[in-house]
């Protein structure tokens, strides 16, 4: 049995915070970058390059991508051959607060959703356990902001909607979007288990790599199609128009009821930020 002490957490989230805010990842810079030189409208190419401008300058000054910085959502892997000395749920919200303040970064909760009073350091997280095996933990901080939460979507679909029911929803759900969600966006959609777990998986598919291939069955076929679609309808960046309005179409699916077919699609904007680290 592998011992951490929970102040490793802390630390570890603390980084995370500050990285996730003001360093987009990789492969969503090379989407976006690829987007720019691709893109066939004028003005949706200008938007493009202020957007790769402005992640640049942020990473350079280590200032925050977008003024939202977010809910801090921590997915945290946990392998069962770990012992944590502590609590883990109270080291990741040190965690968090110590980033949102030595960050500077905008402070965004409240504590009670009806009295609206902000909490002053970005707690509580969301935090998302998974147990799995081994002796490490994988940290990932991913922070949400609300102009594409807010757009998020989840609809109890019956099993003879099927397909096309499905991809009704998800082009519902884009198009009451429109420019909201500040395109272009990635556009997370779980599909199964039952109400909570398709929202859950949505908002994990947003961590998927927009580089990673898409799967070689039809929820591939699938997220190729949507993302067709959802290009063709011209929104295109920030919604003025264009070829680009999403980078990616990821979805997760598992097992569900014989009498259900729930869907859920959570949105990115196009800083979806996260970054991850294994203790």
């Amino acid at each position: 049995m592998r011992e951490i002490d929970s102040s490793v957490i802390e630390r570890t989230v603390e980084r995370l915070c500050i990285k996730a805010n003001c360093v987009l990842p990789d492969d969503v810079r090379t989407c976006i970058e690829r987007a720019a030189k691709a893109e066939p409208y004028e003005p949706a190419r200008v938007i493009l390059r202020q957007i790769i401008e402005n992640y640049k300058i942020a990473e350079e000054e280590s200032v925050p991508i977008c003024q939202d910085t977010g809910a801090a959502c921590v997915f945290l892997e946990i392998g069962q051959d770990v012992h944590v000395n502590g609590s883990i749920e109270e080291a990741v919200n040190r965690g968090v607060a110590a980033g949102y303040t030595k960050g500077y970064l905008r402070a965004s909760m409240v504590a009670d959703p009806l009295t609206r009073v902000n909490t002053g350091d970005d707690t509580p997280a969301f935090i998302y356990y998974d147990l799995v095996p081994g002796d490490r933990i994988k940290i990932t901080v991913a922070p949400k902001g609300y102009g594409s939460e807010n757009m998020s979507r989840i609809k109890m679909l019956k099993p003879s909607d099927g397909v096309e029911g499905i991809i009704d929803f998800v082009m519902e759900t884009v198009l009451k979007a429109g420019p909201n969600p500040c395109p272009p966006i990635v556009v997370g959609v779980g599909i199964g288990g039952n109400f909570d777990k398709a929202a859950l998986m949505a908002k994990k598919a947003l961590l998927r790599p927009l580089d990673q291939p898409p799967a070689d069955d039809i929820y591939g076929e699938l997220e190729q199609k949507l993302l067709e679609m959802i290009n063709s309808t011209g929104m295109g960046p920030q919604g003025f128009g264009g070829r680009t309005y999403a980078l990616a179409v990821n979805i997760e699916h598992c097992a569900t009821h014989i009498a259900g077919l729930p869907a859920a699609v959570n949105i990115n904007c196009h800083v979806t930020r996260h970054c991850s680290e294994v203790l």
